[in-house]
C-alpha cells in the first residue's frame, strides 16, 4: 500500500512528490481495476443464485401442484372406499338375510341324497330302517329346495359383489396415484431444497466477493485522495515558485532600473558609454 501523511507532504521535494503522485495513481489504478473484477464476479454470483433461487421456486410450484393433485386422489380414494365399503357391508347383509352363510351348500345336499338314495337301492333295510332313510331323504330334499329359492331371490346380490370390487378397485387406482404423485412431488421438494441451499451457498460467496470489493474499492479512494493531496500540494510548490520567479524577475527589472539609471547619469555627466551600457539602456527605455 502506498500512503501519504501530512508531514510528509510539507517536508518531501517537489520531485519526490512527482514520483509518490505517480505510485498512488498506478496504485489506485491497480485498484481500481481489481474492484471492478470484483464487482463484476460478485453480479455473477448474485445472478447465478437468482437462477437458483428461481429454479427452487419453479420446483416449489410443481410440488404444491402435485400436493393438489394428490389430496384430490386422496378425496377421491376415501370416497370410494367408502362407498365399497358400503357396499361390501350391504352384501353380507343381504347373505345374513338369506342365510346363505349358514348351512349346507347345495352340492353337498344334493351328494347327501345321492348316497342315501344309493343307500336304498342297494341295502336290504327293515321297514323302520327305511321309513327313516326315506324321512332323511325327503328331508334332505326340502333343505336342497329352500336352498335354491334363496339363491333365486339373489340373483341380483353377483351384481351386487361385482359393483363393490369395482368400486375398489377404482379406489386402488387412485390410491396407485397418490402413491405415484406423492412420489414426485417428493422429488421436488428435494430439488426445491438443494437448489435453496446452493443459492446460500453461492449467495454467501457472492458476499465475501462483494467485501472484497468494497475493501479494494475504499483502498482506491484512499489512494485516490492521497493521489489529490499530493497534486494539490504539488499546485501549491508549483505556485510557490512561480511566486518566487516573479519575484525574482522584479528584484532583477529592479537591479536593471537603477544600473541603467547610474549608466544614465554618467551619460549625462558626460561620460564615453560602451556598447554593453547603452544597450542596457535601451532595455529600461532611458535611450
Amino acid at each position: 500500500m502506498v500512503s501519504v501523511t501530512e508531514e510528509e507532504l510539507q517536508t518531501k521535494s517537489k520531485g519526490e512528490l512527482i514520483k509518490l503522485a505517480g505510485q498512488l495513481r498506478d496504485r489506485r489504478n491497480e485498484l481500481n481495476q481489481k474492484a471492478s473484477k470484483r464487482a463484476s464476479k460478485r453480479d455473477d454470483l448474485n445472478a447465478k443464485t437468482r437462477e437458483k433461487v428461481d429454479e427452487a421456486q419453479e420446483h416449489r410450484e410443481k410440488r404444491d401442484e402435485l400436493n393438489e393433485k394428490v389430496q384430490e386422489h386422496k378425496e377421491k380414494r376415501n370416497e370410494l372406499n367408502a362407498k365399497a365399503n358400503e357396499l361390501f357391508d350391504e352384501v353380507e347383509q343381504r347373505k345374513s338375510d338369506l342365510e346363505l352363510n349358514e348351512g349346507k351348500d347345495i352340492e353337498e345336499l344334493e351328494s347327501e341324497i345321492e348316497d342315501l338314495e344309493f343307500k336304498q337301492q342297494t341295502e336290504v333295510l327293515s321297514t323302520e330302517e327305511e321309513r327313516e332313510l326315506i324321512e332323511k331323504i325327503e328331508d334332505k330334499r326340502e333343505k336342497l329346495q329352500e336352498r335354491k329359492e334363496k339363491l333365486d331371490d339373489s340373483e341380483d346380490l353377483e351384481e351386487l359383489v361385482e359393483e363393490a370390487e369395482e368400486v375398489r378397485a377404482e379406489a386402488s387406482r387412485h390410491h396407485e396415484k397418490v402413491t405415484e404423485l406423492a412420489d414426485k412431488a417428493q422429488e421436488h421438494h428435494n430439488q426445491m431444497i438443494e437448489a435453496y441451499r446452493e443459492a446460500d451457498e453461492i449467495r454467501d460467496e457472492a458476499d465475501e466477493m462483494h467485501e472484497s470489493f468494497v475493501e479494494a474499492q475504499e483502498a482506491a479512494d484512499q489512494h485516490h485522495e492521497d493521489f489529490v493531496r499530493v497534486q494539490k500540494r504539488l499546485r501549491e510548490l508549483d505556485k510557490q515558485e512561480e511566486e518566487e520567479r516573479k519575484s525574482e524577475k522584479e528584484k532583477e527589472r529592479e537591479e536593471a532600473k537603477e544600473e541603467a539609471e547610474e549608466i544614465y547619469q554618467q551619460f549625462k555627466d558626460g561620460e564615453t558609454l560602451d556598447t554593453e551600457d547603452l544597450m542596457k539602456l535601451q532595455k529600461t527605455g532611458l535611450l
